[in-house]
């Protein structure tokens, strides 16, 4: 059992992996307009592996399948992974550029990203085992994820889905879909919580930033407040989230207690910079939650 009070489950993660190269601005440029930036950093993300990491860092042991390049940029990403306690064995490498994203942070800590694909476009299906909650987002192919969802749904395996960035999904991507976690600008793309639970999606998470989340399952709706703090950069915090929320159900807690605990870790990622390097442990988590 990890060092937090929620026991170790199992979690794969298929997803992308990307170089963040992340500037910082006043605010956000109007179209056309060109601003003069404050700092430039490097720092390793993509979903996928931002997801994975959080998951590991949440106690859960955890598997990542992605896609990276033959490059220095795949090299250090693989590395991270491996140093934080996600199994890579599953991470192929490809003769496409590893992916990159494109981030601008302004001193609100609002973030606007452009990611640029490269070799995630090559991810393979997943190879599921019994007991693993699965946990894929968008930026890899549709047809890569509902293979591994239907593999997942066929031996028992509970299935979330990040939809994004946005897009409207095919229905038989929905119907494999046990959990969805969208933010609201994707939940108004995807037609709504109702069409989206009459599609075959068991539950809708809608992540609502410093607000918190909200859980719809059948006639139920709850809402899940998220701590306050002092926000620096929301690069991550979702990502944080799904991650966490795949651990607390690989752990055996239910959708509510595991998003509550996803609410409280996205929360603390907004108050440092990057993605990767901003989301925390478990122990800082449960830290927070014991000191609130």
């Amino acid at each position: 059992m990890p060092a937090s009070g929620v026991p170790q489950g199992r979690v794969l993660v298929l997803g992308s992996a990307n170089l963040d190269l992340v500037a910082t601005t006043t605010r956000h440029p109007a179209p056309g307009e060109t601003l003069i930036g404050g700092s430039y950093s490097e720092h390793p993300g993509g979903k996928g592996l931002n997801q994975a990491v959080a998951a590991a860092r949440a106690g859960a042991r955890t598997r990542f399948i992605g896609a990276i390049g033959r490059d220095d940029a795949g090299r250090t990403l693989a590395t991270v992974a491996g140093d934080s306690g996600v199994d890579t064995s599953g991470l192929i490498t490809v003769d496409e550029p590893t992916g990159r994203a494109l981030i601008l942070v302004a001193d609100s800590g609002e973030n606007s990203i452009v990611v640029v694909p490269g070799a995630n476009q090559s991810c393979p299906p997943a190879p599921v085992e019994q007991g693993e909650v699965v946990l894929s987002q968008l930026e890899v192919p549709f047809d890569v994820v509902t293979t591994t969802f239907r593999q997942a749904r066929a031996i028992g395996a509970v299935t979330i889905l990040n939809p994004a960035p946005a897009a409207e999904l095919p229905a038989e991507l929905l119907q494999t879909v046990d959990i969805l976690i969208p933010n609201e600008h994707e939940l108004e793309l995807l037609g709504g919580v109702d069409h989206l639970l009459a599609s075959g999606v068991g539950t809708v998470v809608v992540t609502l930033g410093a607000a918190g989340a909200r859980l719809h399952t059948g006639d139920l709706v709850i809402a899940l407040p998220s701590p306050s703090v002092d926000a620096i950069d929301t690069t991550g915090a979702g990502d944080t989230f799904c991650g966490y929320l795949a651990a607390g159900l690989a752990a055996g807690l239910d959708v509510e207690s595991s998003a509550r605990r996803g609410c409280v870790a996205g929360a603390l990622t907004t108050t440092r910079p990057g993605a990767v390097p901003s989301i925390p442990v478990a122990a800082e988590v449960d830290g927070f939650i014991a000191g609130g």
